[in-house]
């Protein structure tokens, strides 16, 4: 996701709040803000600079802003939030095909073998506990979707830069060693 892309869904949130809905929002979050300023925002864009300015949004970071959504009972504008911030970042950024197809198959087995520790990986990996605690409430009750969320941040975030060999190493640092060998005996088995 791009700062462009970013601000274009920001902007549309804005615009479909209600005055009400953006009073609303302006009381839950005056302690972050302060009363000074929260008389001066009249739209939603406004609110969301502050909230960038206190270091409460960003690209990496919606979390704060799709909570007021919840709270304010537009959970479709929340929805709208948080499935834009999963989506694939550009192509053109991303691994060469073998190197996509070999990620896919780690993915795939990492996910069946990994289980509950799976914010230790995500954190060697080099994720931030508030992404981290993004993913998982995107799929609190689903381990293997949540460790799938996992591994598609990850390569979203390295782009072109992710490799297969990077995740082993990742796995083999939190002594996730019988997992690392399951993708290495996977991979040797499809000839790659």
């Amino acid at each position: 996701m791009n700062s462009l892309q970013f601000n274009a869904v920001l902007l549309e949130i804005s615009n479909q709040l209600s005055t009400e809905q953006l009073e609303n929002m302006k009381f839950l979050c005056r302690h972050v803000i302060g009363k000074k300023d929260t008389e001066k925002i009249r739209a939603g864009v406004t609110l969301f600079q502050f909230l960038t300015e206190r270091g409460r949004l960003g690209e990496d970071n919606t979390e704060y802003l799709s909570e007021l959504l919840k709270k304010i009972q537009r959970l479709d504008l929340s929805e709208k939030l948080n499935s834009f911030e999963s989506q694939p970042g550009y192509t053109d950024n991303q691994a060469d095909e073998t190197e996509k197809a070999k990620l896919d198959i780690a993915t795939e087995v990492i996910a069946e073998n990994l289980g509950r520790a799976w914010r230790k990986l995500g954190r060697k990996l080099g994720l931030t506990d508030v992404k981290l605690e993004s993913i998982y409430r995107r799929h609190p009750t689903e381990l293997e979707e949540t460790v799938v969320e996992l591994l598609k941040e990850w390569r979203k975030s390295r782009g072109a830069e992710a490799q297969t060999k990077e995740l082993l190493e990742a796995l083999r640092a939190c002594q996730y060693n019988l997992t690392a060998d399951k993708v290495e005996d996977k991979l040797a088995a499809l000839g790659y």
